[in-house]
């Protein structure tokens, strides 16, 4: 059974950073791509960034291109997620997890439905 535990989430200002964690065991995490997504209250969940399972290929959506740089430690079973010059409008539930092969953030959906973690709250105050 895949497990996700996500870290690192925390209030800050905007244009302030956060670093968030991902650990992911139940798969062979180098096996697979891995995205995070985002909800915010009141909205569907969306795909923020994309890492191939090597790490070589990265895409993020439009909103965060440029100020969000994922990566991962394939020793570690580790995903990462710096983000820079938050926004306000940055705030919300952050999740990870491993996915099919996509071409955008858009069309991310993850190997299993029912494995999503507790996530990580982020909160950017104006």
């Amino acid at each position: 059974q895949v497990q996700v535990v996500e870290s690192g989430g925390g209030l800050v200002q905007a244009g302030g950073s956060l670093r968030l964690s991902c650990t992911v065991s139940g798969l062979t995490f180098d096996d697979y791509a891995m995205g995070w997504f985002r909800q915010a209250p009141g909205s569907e969940r969306e795909g923020v960034s994309y890492i191939s399972w090597t790490g070589g290929r990265t895409f993020y959506a439009d909103s965060v291109q440029g100020r969000f740089t994922a990566s991962r430690d394939n020793a570690k079973n580790t995903l990462f997620l710096q983000m820079n010059s938050l926004k306000p409008e940055d705030t919300g539930m952050y999740y990870c997890a491993a996915v099919w092969a996509a071409m955008t953030t858009a069309d991310m959906r993850p190997i299993d439905e029912h494995s999503w973690g507790p996530g990580t709250q982020v909160t950017v105050s104006s």
